[in-house]
């Protein structure tokens, strides 16, 4: 909602918000995939150009920390044009963004109907804003979403005797001024198109929003090339009620006082893989703990730790990497994923061996994992 919408109005992240996330935890976080999205351009021969795009990018940590590594592999990137693209429907967060990415040294751009303002970052990095991944130019990209989708409206379906029904929200009325959840009288559009025939379960949330916008990006992917990593709490099909509210950290009602807390689902990464229609390959979801393991956060970890002179440091970096690593805190409750293009991951025809290159190298962070 433009004028009431928690995004719009809040977007609490943060030790004094709602919720906290993996970039506000540690620099390490997104130092990674900044490595990441440098190994995949690599690995995909180094094209002329690439365009860093994340979508909803909250206060502008994690995009700040990539920038960082690009900073200190300029000499890498020299012969590449990076620019950095943010998809942002927050008027407030947005200029947190701004604040931190440029010094707050941007302007508006009105005459530019798809990109609604632009700077240049602290680096030198171009960088755009829009209210839409459509908005965003075509062309070879890195897409990245952390703690996106879980924030997409959901539509949740109750197994009943009668068949699926729709979960709804209603007045209740002996509380006017009291919100419910009701189950629809008979079958409505929703239940009739997004319940799979072969559903299993008895509860089910699908958020439609994320099968479009998954849909969008393999269709990118696809034909400019580049690569999406996803990093969410999620399951692979099968969780069932996931949809909660936070305020101040706590568990909040999601039915009391709409618009001062943080909604969320978790992703359903099965329906995501469905989603790209076999358009790109995908991998994972893993854990997010194997994922940074894969990508070198123990080494990362060790060199921090050598570099800092004084016990309070250390005792933060050890601290907070046990809130990404630890499996009862965010190391096995977050998920990566990823969507190539097919060719990335074909290895070379035995037929042709002499013609061939040398096979492709793994992607990083996804080691040994079998293509799905």
């Amino acid at each position: 909602s433009p004028p009431q919408g928690y995004y719009t109005r809040r977007g609490g992240i943060g030790e004094g918000g709602d919720f906290v996330t993996s970039p506000e935890i540690s620099q390490v976080f997104g130092e990674l995939i900044g490595i990441w999205c440098i190994s995949e351009w690599i690995a995909t021969g180094k094209p002329k150009a690439f365009q860093l795009v994340e979508l909803g990018p909250g206060r502008g940590t994690l995009t700040d920390d990539i920038l960082r590594v690009f900073n200190q592999l300029a000499s890498l990137l020299c012969k590449c044009d990076v620019s950095v693209h943010l998809v942002e429907v927050s008027p407030k967060l947005s200029e947190i963004q701004a604040l931190m990415l440029t010094g707050g040294k941007v302007q508006s751009n009105p005459q530019d109907k798809s990109a609604y303002m632009k700077g240049i970052s602290k680096t030198g990095i171009p960088i755009f804003w829009y209210r839409d991944i459509q908005d965003v130019p075509p062309g070879y990209s890195f897409y990245l979403a952390h703690e996106f989708f879980d924030a997409l409206p959901i539509h949740k379906f109750q197994r009943t005797e009668k068949g699926w029904r729709e979960v709804l929200v209603d007045i209740d009325p002996e509380v006017p001024d009291q919100l419910r959840f009701v189950l629809s009288p008979s079958s409505t559009p929703a239940t009739e198109n997004f319940i799979q025939p072969e559903e299993m379960r008895d509860h089910v949330e699908v958020c439609p929003e994320a099968g479009v916008t998954i849909q969008r990006l393999a269709c990118r992917i696809e034909k400019d090339g580049g690569a999406a990593l996803v990093a969410d709490y999620g399951h692979d099909g099968t969780k069932t009620d996931t949809f909660r509210g936070f305020q101040n950290h706590k568990h909040h009602d999601v039915l009391r006082a709409p618009g001062t807390a943080d909604l969320t689902a978790d992703v359903d990464f099965s329906y995501l893989r469905k989603m790209t229609e076999g358009r790109t390959a995908t991998l994972g979801p893993i854990k997010q703990r194997e994922f940074l393991k894969n990508m070198g956060i123990d080494l990362r970890l060790q060199v921090l730790l050598q570099n800092s002179r004084d016990t309070a440091t250390q005792e933060q970096l050890l601290h907070s990497y046990d809130m990404l690593m630890n499996p009862k805190k965010m190391g096995d409750c977050f998920n990566f994923f990823a969507l190539l293009p097919h060719h990335r991951l074909v290895c070379p025809d035995k037929k042709h061996k002499l013609e061939s290159k040398s096979p492709l190298p793994p992607v990083a962070g996804f080691d040994d994992l079998l293509l799905k």
